[in-house]
């Protein structure tokens, strides 16, 4: 087992699902100070600690990923030379090839880079929202956000619209439902309707998709629902507005729409000799826009991130590492030839 890997395994290990990230953070806070950086705690919301890297030397070139997993945790696991386990490719991998890298860029005199581990990316960005006022981010010309995108480098990715549908219904005795009006009903005739939305689609993102992620509602099965709601999140090609009235067109006044976070799609910056793709996902990035250009590239795949097999192997580690490495000297070429 390389050392790499070692780190990646470790930070697997330390549980640090949404709101809950102070020990990864302060596990790497230590790794980092051992290694000889200026690192600096910084807390984006309380208790929830950002991280930040730096060398003696302003950081023109900063590495970028999040500290946070969704749930449940599931600890590390090594089999074959994959390793398993909550983070392993969302971020925790990325993390370890991003430390890989800086390290060996500092061992070749490259010292204008930094490290950024954010908290609450999986929710809504909390920590990258405070990153985005740290006085050091004007330092920096270029932002290398690290997601899973199979070391490639990405040329856009889909936005995010997050949001609730509430309706509200009248309780009854559920053997005399016609004294009542259920919520859960009313929901799901909404739900319908808006699952049958015609959306908007685009020639590099392609289509809008929603999905249904939570629905709860009601209190026993004896008595008919007064409340309902669920949680959506709809992926988006357009700007959030086309779709938000697209969406109340559907729902009409039959729910409560809760609009909670909006991020529109972004086309990407690229850099020659790099594979390259387009991705559905939404990052940090719209929430960084002071720490200069973004990139954004890191190892594994995103169909294996949020699974119940989530995984990274340790080749995808090592090509991560390499690949970071090849795209900092690729920036530095372009620096000096601006």
């Amino acid at each position: 087992m390389t050392d790499l890997v070692s780190l990646a395994c470790d930070l697997v290990d330390v549980p640090s699902v949404s709101g809950d990230e102070a020990q990864v953070a302060r596990f790497v806070a230590s790794y980092l100070t051992d290694l000889g950086y200026h690192v600096e705690l910084f807390d984006a919301a309380p208790g929830r600690p950002n991280v930040l890297a730096t060398t003696d030397r302003p950081p023109r070139i900063v590495f970028s990923t999040h500290l946070d997993t969704v749930p449940p945790h599931m600890p590390a696991r090594i089999a074959d030379g994959v390793l398993y386990g909550r983070g392993a490719c969302d971020a925790k991998g990325i993390m370890a090839a991003q430390i890989g890298a800086a390290e060996r860029l500092r061992a070749e005199g490259v010292d204008e880079i930094g490290l950024l581990f954010v908290v609450d990316e999986e929710m809504g960005s909390v920590g990258a929202r405070a990153a985005n006022a740290h006085p050091l981010a004007g330092e920096c010309r270029w932002l290398i956000d690290g997601e899973p995108t199979d070391n490639r480098l990405a040329t856009g990715c889909k936005g995010s619209l997050r949001l609730t549908l509430c309706t509200a219904g009248l309780p009854a005795h559920s053997a005399y439902p016609e004294h009542g009006r259920s919520a859960i009903d009313a929901l799901l005739d909404v739900l319908m309707d808006v699952r049958h939305a015609t959306w908007p689609t685009d020639p590099m993102f392609g289509e809008t998709t929603v999905n249904i992620g939570v629905i709860a509602g009601g209190a026993r099965p004896n008595v008919v629902a007064a409340d309902a709601r669920a949680d959506l999140q709809i992926r988006l090609v357009t700007e959030a507005a086309p779709v938000q009235a697209l969406l109340e067109r559907a729902v009409r006044d039959r729910a409560r729409i809760d609009y909670l976070t909006a991020v529109p799609p972004l086309r990407l910056a690229t850099v020659p000799g790099f594979e390259t793709c387009v991705v559905r996902f939404t990052t940090d990035i719209p929430h960084l826009t002071n720490w200069g250009t973004p990139l954004l590239l890191g190892p594994g795949s995103i169909l294996d991130a949020h699974s119940a097999h989530e995984r990274i192997s340790e080749s995808e580690l090592l090509q991560g590492v390499d690949t970071y490495v090849r795209l900092v000297h690729a920036l530095a070429v372009r620096k000096a030839e601006a």
